[in-house]
């Protein structure tokens, strides 16, 4: 009964959840460097490509903020549905990268110097930009810039394709219909190789913890949505049985809280799926919120999509090929055509 019980629960809280047409949600790592540390050197990265410290540190305290929102339910949304996106990773000490989709336009800013830092590779700073290139001289500086995503979207589609080539027709997306199916093949497949349990919670919530052997878990939802990968977008491949049966099949655990029946956290300690004694601590972290309209930041300062291909691109160039010295004089006589 307390299988039961506990099951049907969490199905209406995510029921619940999907009925909304805008949602919130903040993931991150439950983790330390030491632990990425030693997840990454399992995987027998060549030497000189290892993790670096800064990036472990950085990803030990990011978070992922998530706002999507919907004309419709967003169980009922298919791609072309949704109307608004605003994403953000943050560290302990401050926002990384910031992004939103609102209307016809895509907003970025960053953090230029922390991000290079994370990645071990400084990007250029503004004063490596030639004049023309203001708008991404405010990218580097970490203001708001905007451009148009339809716009984007074509000249890229431009850039990739052969001279005189038709455009491309336009790619199949993931239908609502299709989403239901996927959702119904998890619920099945959780149904039958989940344990729940439950328990209360002095601050009025519900713990409910679903527990599963996850080779058996993943193997046998992939089995049940097979049947659907003809509907599904170009190059989402599912992984066959084959390549499932290295996967571990450690028994994970999955902590759930409810508070008024609705789902506010998820909690995944994955740290047994490392098979590394050195990996102490590794958990997946999904907290809800209130869902919150993505809105335009004012102020954005609008790139030229040439300036944004080009210019960038230019930089990133001359960083690489002419190292810190840049170019010499001589190298662009005055005379030269």
């Amino acid at each position: 009964m307390e299988q039961l019980s506990a099951g049907k629960k969490l199905d209406q809280a995510f029921g619940k959840l999907g009925k909304e047409k805008t949602i919130s949600f903040e993931l991150g790592l439950d983790t330390d460097a030491q632990s990425l540390k030693a997840l990454d050197a399992s995987s027998d990265p060549e030497p000189g490509e290892e993790m670096p410290d800064e990036a472990a540190d950085l990803l030990s305290g990011a978070k992922i903020s998530v706002t999507v929102q919907s004309k419709k339910p967003i169980d009922e949304s298919g791609e072309k549905d949704y109307v608004g996106m605003a994403m953000k990773v943050s560290t302990k000490d401050g926002d990384l990268v910031e992004y939103r989709v609102v209307g016809d336009y895509t907003y970025i800013r960053s953090d230029t110097d922390s991000l290079g830092k994370a990645m071990d590779a400084p990007l250029p700073s503004a004063k490596d930009l030639p004049p023309e290139a203001s708008g991404l001289k405010k990218v580097l500086e970490g203001e708001w810039v905007k451009f148009n995503t339809k716009e984007m979207e074509k000249t890229t589609a431009e850039m990739g394709a052969e001279p005189g080539a038709k455009p491309a027709p336009e790619q199949p997306t993931l239908d609502a219909k299709t989403q239901k199916q996927l959702l119904e093949a998890l619920r099945e497949t959780i149904a039958r190789e989940v344990d729940f349990k439950t328990a209360g919670d002095k601050d009025g919530s519900e713990h409910i913890t679903a527990t599963a052997p996850f080779r058996t878990l993943i193997t046998e939802f992939f089995g049940e949505i097979r049947p659907l990968a003809k509907n599904l977008p170009p190059g989402m491949e599912l992984p066959t049985d084959k390549d499932l049966k290295d996967a571990p099949n450690t028994k994970v655990t999955a902590d759930f809280t409810l508070k008024n029946d609705e789902l506010t956290e998820v909690y995944v300690d994955l740290a047994k799926l490392a098979e590394n004694a050195k990996v102490k601590k590794l958990g997946l972290v999904v907290r809800m919120s209130e869902g919150q309209t993505p809105t335009a930041p004012a102020g954005a300062t609008e790139l030229n999509i040439d300036e944004i291909l080009g210019g960038f691109g230019a930089a990133m160039m001359e960083e690489e090929d002419f190292g810190e010295e840049g170019l010499l004089e001589e190298d662009f006589p005055e005379d030269a055509a």
